[in-house]
């Protein structure tokens, strides 16, 4: 079975603010509202530490999350990273314990909610809890989404309320007074002795508080919607982690040294408590009245939101048919009504059964047992050599940072007690029980360690190299790819009519050699043997042969037009030759360094998306040069040709050198056409009257050559 296709691409409309938005949102609800006054009981005000040390312990866990979004961006995440690098079986067991420890995380937020809501109304808290899931999955169900405008603005009013806190409790623990009724000394006593349970209650309490931090890696799941990936989903998840791990230990000092130690450890509502005895800023009502609005809002962001992703769970395994269908079939209003319900169904379980400190240590559990197995899912894709595995950002420290956190969340597990020990492998066990029992008659594909275990002589999956390709392909070129520059400077050959496939290889492989310190009849063996064996893609009217070399510093292409088509006979996945149906008219010759083969398979990806294009063939060859072949390769939004003439804008170029042009930022010469040849360009090139050039850069540095040579600009058909 062929790993399943995605049902659409989703835009990628996320920003860096917007990763940095949803990161720090879905940590600030129960972690910092709830829990602290839970864990102080723990281990007395070492629960500073223990906030502390839980935000620097899961860096291994946001570095792993952050490589395998920024390679496989993907509906499921968790779930999709471990189906696809340990296979179905894990698969099952990570995409169902992720399930459970995001409904396990959404119910203590909605527990919150009731704990915060009863300052002002006396209720009880769980049937609170209970009508308010009620409530998000009736939301969910009839397609209220989260909205990344609103996630924004909720974080800003977060943060803002928050500063206030941070700034008037610490000037209120600094300077405490008579005014307060609290005397420095009795401050200063609250803090000791400052770990009165020992290396075992903070370690225990690291466990318990390592919840509030999970949230980071819920940006995972929105990774497909975020523009740059490579830059925005790393960058914006470690600010979000820094700033949340500094709110988190300045706001935990500050409610030890606010709130006796008695009320603390049973206090649901510790940041209300601690606000009430501020005797500066605010009066103390309308102080609570704004602790009170933010952790609502808070909780209702992270409720709403978990019961959303939570539920795409389900719907991503019954999709790759680990679950039963029912769970994937979407309802009226188009949203996964099954997936929903069910997911509604067992927080409503979790909040009867379970009391407020039991719902946040299985969560923590459970959540410390995914993120070993996302931790040692990195391990196997580097280690599988998938060509097509291609992160934008790579984890620092590789294997050392994945095998630490693989070895401290098993640490936090054990010290957690033999409760979170036992559901953990209980589930585990009830995982396995599902996937042999249902999952494995429903499922032939395997994960990427069968990669890693081909090296060592055992099978291997193809289809996931071909999937991995299919998400480079959606992914597109990075930023610094330099694929403008390899099509700039690439050479064109034409086919005459009576020419052959092999004619064009060899031609091409003479054009290159020109290039490279490569022997043409190697480049031309090469290609040739790739051809034969399967190794040459066929589509759309157009072939791309391409090798991985030693030795050479860049990739280099040849553009072949062959306007009346060429037939042509290539190797299938067996060697098997067999003749491609629709004629070739155009064939891409790419030659690449062999320690890069992420640049290599993305530059194949792009022209792959080039050739997709209604109309490409039609275009290709109706083009009536060198120059608008190439741009049409290089297209609108990055290149600028101009003509230079000394009756308009552009004759403040003639006769000057390049070196001597001021550019704007971001933008190169990349060709110039000069009657029937091509000039590479280079510092001491004299531009000449007739001259067509060829720019390539960012949209703004075009937009300002384009204002300053305006008449300048060539039309869209050559004359």
């Amino acid at each position: 079975m062929a790993a399943p296709a995605p049902s659409g691409k989703l835009k990628k409309e996320l920003g860096l603010f917007d990763v940095y938005a949803i990161a720090t949102g879905a940590m600030f609800s129960s972690g910092f509202f709830l829990l602290p006054g839970l864990a102080a009981a723990k281990s007395g005000p070492a629960v500073i530490l223990a906030y502390l040390f839980a935000g620097v312990l899961i860096l291994p866990a946001m570095f792993s999350k952050a490589e395998l979004s920024t390679a496989l961006p993907r509906a499921g995440g968790t779930y999709y990273f471990l189906d696809r690098a340990l296979g179905p079986m894990f698969g099952t067991i990570g995409g169902l314990g992720t399930f459970l420890a995001l409904t396990l995380k959404t119910a203590f937020a909605l527990i919150g909610i009731g704990a915060y809501a009863s300052l002002f109304v006396e209720l009880p808290i769980k049937p609170v809890a209970i009508g308010l899931t009620v409530a998000f999955v009736a939301i969910n169900i009839v397609g209220a989404k989260e909205s990344s405008a609103l996630q924004r603005v909720l974080v800003v009013i977060l943060l803002t309320v928050l500063a206030y806190f941070l700034a008037f409790g610490f000037f209120e623990l600094v300077f405490a007074g008579s005014d307060s009724g609290r005397t420095a000394e009795e401050v200063r006593g609250r803090f000791t002795p400052f770990a009165p349970f020992g290396i075992e209650g903070v370690l225990s309490t690291i466990g318990f508080v390592f919840v509030s931090y999970a949230g980071l890696t819920k940006v995972a799941s929105v990774a497909e919607e975020v523009e740059n990936p490579d830059r925005n989903i790393p960058l914006g998840m470690i600010l979000s982690l820094a700033s949340t791990s500094l709110v988190y230990v300045a706001g935990v000092v500050i409610m030890v040294g606010m709130i006796n130690p008695e009320t603390l450890h049973s206090d649901l509502t510790p940041v209300a408590t601690a606000v009430e005895s501020f005797t500066t800023g605010l009066p103390s009502s309308v102080a609570v009245i704004l602790i009170v609005i933010a952790a609502l809002a808070a909780f209702a962001s992270t409720g709403n939101a978990g019961v959303m992703s939570a539920s795409r769970y389900p719907l991503a395994m019954a999709r790759d048919h680990l679950l039963p269908d029912v769970f994937s079939r979407l309802g009226r209003f188009r949203t996964p009504t099954n997936a929903i319900l069910g997911t509604g169904v067992l927080m409503v379980v979790f909040i009867i059964v379970l009391d407020e400190e039991g719902i946040a240590k299985l969560a923590s559990a459970f959540q410390l047992f995914i993120f070993m197995l996302v931790n040692f899912a990195v391990i196997v894709m580097r280690e599988s050599r998938i060509p097509s595995y291609d992160p934008g950002y790579r984890s620092p420290l590789y294997p050392w940072m994945q095998l630490f956190g693989m070895f401290v969340s098993i640490a936090l597990i054990w010290a957690m007690g033999w409760l979170a020990i036992l559901f953990t492998v209980g589930v585990v066990l009830l995982c396995l029980l599902w996937y042999f029992r249902y999952a494995r008659p429903h499922v032939t594909r395997d994960g990427a360690i069968y990669h890693w275990f081909d090296r060592l002589g055992q099978r291997r999956h193809d289809d996931l190299d071909r999937e991995f390709r299919v998400i480079m392909k959606e992914k597109g070129l990075r930023i610094d790819d330099p694929f403008d520059e390899v099509i700039a400077r690439a050479r064109v050959l034409e086919v005459d009519a009576e020419d052959e496939f092999e004619d064009v290889i060899r031609k091409a492989s003479v054009l290159l050699a020109q290039q490279l310190p490569v022997d043409a009849a190697r480049l031309e063996r090469g290609f040739l043997d790739g051809t034969r064996k399967g190794g040459t893609p066929c589509a759309g009217g157009a072939a791309l042969p391409h090798l991985h070399l030693q030795n050479i510093d860049q990739p280099e292409i040849v553009l072949a037009r062959a306007i009346h088509g060429l037939r042509l006979r290539v190797g299938d996945d067996f060697g098997e030759p067999h003749e491609v149906e629709e004629p070739v008219h155009a064939i891409f010759l790419l030659v690449s360094p062999e320690r890069d083969p992420g640049l290599h398979l993305r530059i194949l990806a792009e022209i792959a998306n080039i050739i997709d294009d209604e109309g490409f063939v039609e275009t290709w060859n109706s083009a009536g040069s060198v120059a608008h072949l190439k741009e049409h390769l290089l297209r609108d939004a990055s290149y600028l040709t101009l003509r230079l003439r000394s009756v308009d804008a552009t004759e403040a170029l003639v006769g000057k050198q390049i070196r001597h042009i001021s550019l704007p930022k971001d933008c190169i010469i990349a060709l110039i056409r000069r009657d029937d040849t091509m000039v590479v360009p280079h510092g001491d090139t004299e531009l000449l009257e007739g001259d067509r050039i060829t720019f390539i850069g960012e949209p703004p540095a075009l937009s300002e050559l384009r204002e300053t040579y305006q008449s300048a600009k060539l039309p869209t058909k050559p004359a």
